[in-house]
């Protein structure tokens, strides 16, 4: 699925370009935004996903290892760990086809409405 957060984000920009013109303050403004949450979608939450595996990985050894120690010495019973998270990014193609989408959607929005 391509990701909606560089739809939006290219929509914007494109339709900033259309009407201000690309080489506006407007526009340049609105291309770094887009640029900075298109890295973010590839980049920092799909690496978080994977140390959300990890970490999950880890907190289900530890409660195993914790069972079998239940032997040695009696302890509180604990709360049951949430799971984080472990999906949070995109794949670098499903950035670059969400930025597609939005560009194709503004400007046909754009020929629509003129």
């Amino acid at each position: 699925m391509p990701s909606s957060h560089s739809s939006a984000v290219t929509a914007l920009s494109t339709a900033v370009g259309i009407r201000e013109g690309f080489g506006s303050s407007a526009f340049a403004i609105s291309a770094i935004i887009g640029i900075i949450v298109m890295f973010d979608a590839a980049g920092v939450r799909r690496h978080a996903g994977m140390q959300a595996v990890v970490l999950n990985k880890l907190v289900e050894e530890f409660n195993h290892m914790l069972e079998g120690m239940k032997t040695f010495k009696v302890r509180p019973k604990n709360e049951k760990a949430q799971k984080l998270k472990e999906l949070l990014g995109h794949q670098p193609i499903e950035v670059l086809m969400g930025g597609f989408l939005g560009i194709m959607v503004a400007l046909l929005f754009h020929s629509l409405t003129r």
